[in-house]
């Protein structure tokens, strides 16, 4: 490295300001999973006391994240999410038990908190939601592509997602920022909730499609526009292309003109 370059890079770092550190951010998710899914922690709660220093702990470092980002009202936006834990718990069991009632390989509910990456990637959602909603920049962004990058599972915290939302196997499914999942939707691997086109220009628009109630969604699926709509209750078959609203109780399937 010649000595310009050294120079350059050297008054990058002496210039860097205070920014969130990655893997705390990830330390925090997953230690605000494992207060309200215990079964995932590493040591067990001794006391009432303990418990309560946890949570305290967990506030005070996100207080310390929200600082950090000079976010006016800290305090405030701290309180609010605190307030929504309870319902981000509440959602999370519904998504495991639509996830064991949707696989037939799942023994227990345990074994999806303890093994499953759509677990974890809809926690992740679930927490920066809430985090997106309150509009704290770049936190939620970490949160959940920290699970992407563990899981392969992309879920934009800005997405609108229902209860019971069931991922089997999980790996190459893309949820995007405007996205709207009703209640009860089963996706699996390689789904692609897209844009039709990434202009810069459609930043402030609905860019995403809307899946309805009930709506089953099998693997390789692309379904594109925000515009698009699938109707409730209807099946979308795997390796399909789908840029037009589908009408409720559709079944959608790839066909091949192909003879023998």
């Amino acid at each position: 490295m010649n000595k310009e370059y050294l120079e350059s890079l050297y008054k990058r770092h002496s210039e860097k300001k205070d920014q969130l550190v990655v893997c705390q951010v990830a330390d925090f998710f997953e230690n605000t999973l494992q207060l309200l899914f215990p079964e995932l922690g590493c040591n067990s709660t001794k006391s009432k006391a303990q418990f309560l220093e946890q949570i305290d702990g967990l506030k005070t470092i996100l207080d310390g994240f929200l600082k950090t980002l000079k976010i006016e009202d800290s305090k405030k936006i701290s309180e609010k999410f605190w307030a929504e834990i309870q319902t981000i718990h509440s959602l999370l069991e519904k998504d495991v038990l639509a996830m064991f009632a949707g696989d037939p390989a799942a023994k227990s509910t345990e074994e999806i908190v303890l093994t499953y990456p759509g677990f974890y990637a809809i926690s992740a959602y679930r927490i920066a939601n809430i985090l997106y909603k309150l509009e704290v920049p770049i936190l939620p962004r970490l949160i959940t592509e920290n699970a992407h990058s563990k899981t392969g599972i992309d879920i934009h915290p800005g997405a609108a997602i229902g209860e019971s939302f069931c991922i089997d196997h999980g790996t190459g499914i893309v949820i995007g920022e405007t996205t709207t999942i009703g209640n009860g939707v089963k996706i699996y691997q390689g789904v692609t909730l897209g844009a039709l086109s990434v202009n810069k220009e459609d930043a402030d628009i609905k860019r995403h499609p809307t899946i309805e109630d009930g709506v089953v969604i099998y693997a390789g699926a692309t379904i594109l526009g925000g515009r698009t709509t699938i109707g409730e209750n209807s099946v979308v078959g795997g390796n399909v292309w789908i840029t037009k609203s589908i009408e409720k109780n559709s079944k959608v399937y790839y066909s091949t003109d192909a003879k023998t």
